[in-house]
């Protein structure tokens, strides 16, 4: 340690956090204390093959375990990474009392995170509106800050295509604002506009953290960027699931590790791990495909570009369907396990892959609870396919498209548009107050205003800029028991619309 550590900080952290978190025990590098549960989920796996998809493995030569990373502290495996950083700004004097720490997150980490407001540091998340309702809850309980944006955090750095400095400038308000709020000095926001703006223009929130806190003297853990993610799973995760597959008489070099895609630590880490000890690749990392949004997970696209994102180091990159690896999901919680929406889809790929080949042995990484997905849960098996094409929405005939977001509203060309584009006339087309829309994503109720539009008898069409805003209205919609359908693309992908610049459609409400 340097002169420059607040040792009080250190014993505060390793008191709360690091002593209740799985780590190596001290003088040890292959004993890990605080492990989380490695669970043999074999018999529900072949009952939930043989009564949800019709699949006999009863006679396969087949081993499943779940690794439960559900039972951490904050719920989450992020909780891994989170610490590991932490702990290594606070001994190196990187991180002190008082601080402000600021990460972009699509919930999990920054609900790690909230661990710090324990010890007397400020927590930033930058996090997009379409989280679900229970992470946002997450958050909140972890007295973390969030500041919304209606952008995603998905995208990777540096992310080509089109650049719309109008929806930039309006973020860019809505950032200086929340900021503002926050207690922070403008001032030194708006001296540093100009990259703000590019940043934005390139949706890169990642890269919007770092810059935050390079202006602000903020720390940021930079998860999607920092080798220390890696390494808590290479030098510890790793570890103690072959630690635990010892104990059983077996042994990691004989196991396919199954995991989706947020950062790339744990792939990452697992798959150095495995490489480095048994020389080979055993890791298949598991995405779901780009049209489909599964909680705090990238698609493959999205995960292009970014630094820790290694296919070399993998033995295979798959793409399950959600809406089949759902059923698997409600299946298990109803069973009694305790797992997220990801876990669901490494579980639905497990299955492929064992009924093609008549068995094998898996590890699947439980990396979160069902608690914060519950509502989603609860509509399995209930809704229909929500999203829409303009040529099926042609097809349907709608009686009543309404305009949902929570930033920018139509302008007269814009439903001119919409109506010319779907075919109907544009009496039909109801643009509630951006309030609405906002009230709607982060309350998760129907505001009054909102329950009269969608009066009648009809299914409603919800159109907002680019298909995603309406899609999340949508999914609120369905657990207050109110089917509506999402317009894929929403104003931007219109055919009608080509050649024409967004802000002459739309402008900030």
């Amino acid at each position: 340690m340097t002169e420059d550590v607040d040792n009080a900080l250190v014993e505060r952290f390793e008191q709360e956090v690091w002593s209740k978190v799985p780590h190596l025990e001290e003088g040890s590098e292959t004993k890990v204390v605080n492990a989380t549960p490695l669970v043999d989920m074999t018999a529900d796996f072949k009952e939930c093959a043989k009564s949800v998809y019709k699949l006999n493995l009863d006679d396969a030569d087949l081993k499943v375990f779940g690794k439960l990373d559900s039972t951490l502290l904050t719920g989450s495996i992020k909780v891994r990474p989170a610490a590991n950083i932490i702990h290594d700004a606070i001994i190196t004097g990187n991180l002190k009392s008082g601080q402000t720490v600021i990460e972009a997150t699509s919930g999990n980490f920054g609900i790690a995170l909230g661990l710090l407001s324990k010890l007397g540091l400020n927590v930033i998340a930058l996090v997009s509106r379409k989280l679900q309702e229970g992470v946002f809850e997450g958050l909140k309980n972890g007295n973390i800050q969030t500041m919304d944006l209606d952008m995603d955090i998905c995208p990777a750095p540096g992310m080509e295509g089109k650049q719309d400095l109008m929806v930039a400038k309006a973020t860019a308000a809505n950032v200086r604002s929340q900021l503002s709020n926050f207690g922070f000095d403008t001032d030194i926001f708006d001296k540093e506009i100009s990259e703000i703006e590019s940043l934005l223009a390139k949706q890169d929130i990642i890269n919007l953290a770092k810059y935050l806190a390079k202006i602000y003297g903020f720390f940021c853990p930079a998860q999607y960027d920092n080798q220390l993610n890696v390494d808590a799973h290479r030098t510890i995760t790793a570890v103690e699931i072959d630690q635990q597959l010892h104990e059983n008489g077996d042994s990691l070099e004989n196991f396919n590790v199954f995991c989706t895609f947020g950062t790339g630590g744990t792939s990452g880490g697992l798959s150095k791990y495995i490489s480095e000890k048994y020389g080979k690749k055993s890791v298949y990392v598991i995405f779901p495909p780009t049209n489909q949004d599964v909680a705090g997970i990238r698609t493959k696209a999205n995960a292009d570009g970014l630094t820790l994102y290694d296919p070399e180091i993998y033995a295979a990159e798959q793409e399950m369907d959600w809406e089949q690896a759902k059923l698997l999901l409600k299946f298990f919680v109803e069973k009694g396990h305790d797992m997220g929406e990801s876990s669901a889809l490494e579980l639905y790929a497990i299955l492929q892959k064992a009924s093609s080949e008549g068995g094998g042995k898996f590890v699947a990484m439980i990396c979160d609870g069902i608690e914060k997905y519950k509502k989603n849960l609860a509509t399995i098996g209930q809704e229909g396919p929500m999203q829409v094409s303009v040529q099926e929405a042609n097809a349907s005939g709608y009686d009543k498209v309404i305009w949902i977001h929570a930033q920018y509203t139509p302008q007269e060309p814009g439903i001119e548009l919409i109506a010319k584009s779907l075919g109907i006339d544009k009496s039909k087309i109801c643009v509630p107050d951006a309030r609405t829309a906002q009230e709607l994503l982060t309350t998760q109720q129907i505001p009054e205003s909102l329950s009269k539009d969608l009066e009648g008898d009809s299914k409603p069409l919800l159109v907002c800029m680019a298909g995603k805003t309406s899609l999340m209205a949508a999914k609120v919609l369905a657990t207050k028991g109110i089917m509506t359908d999402s317009l894929i693309g929403g104003i931007t992908e219109l055919p009608e619309g080509q050649g024409k610049q967004l802000s002459e459609l739309i402008r900030q409400a």
